[in-house]
């Protein structure tokens, strides 16, 4: 093998393992926004009192995150863009685009102020 190809697979190696952590450094603000977001529906659904039951409940379906958000976001927040936010801001982070992570976590932050 000539030196020149060693170089080429050294510097093969070393930028596929760095790209790993690369991929994941808005990750940490996903989660963390996630949870607050988690944390403001699961309180607005407490805030309305007792709601008939829906056809989802009567079949014993376990509520998500995003069907709570979809019934429980009448005080003027849209929960579900704050989700689709996220997850856009997830597609981002996994492609690598940390400006567009940054920007969908922002928007995130945003609604829930």
């Amino acid at each position: 093998m000539t030196s020149i190809a060693k170089c080429s697979a050294a510097l093969f190696a070393l930028l596929c393992a760095t790209m790993p952590a690369h991929a994941g450094a808005c990750a940490d603000d996903i989660a963390q926004t996630q949870a607050q977001l988690d944390l403001a529906i699961e309180k607005d659904a407490g805030s309305h009192g007792w709601q008939p039951e829906s056809l989802g409940a009567l079949r014993s379906h376990q509520p998500t995150p995003r069907s709570l958000a979809e019934t429980e976001g009448c005080n003027g927040i849209d929960f579900t863009d704050a989700l689709d936010s996220l997850d856009r801001a997830r597609t981002a982070d996994r492609t690598g685009d940390i400006a567009a992570c940054g920007r969908e976590v922002a928007h995130a932050r945003a609604i829930l102020r």
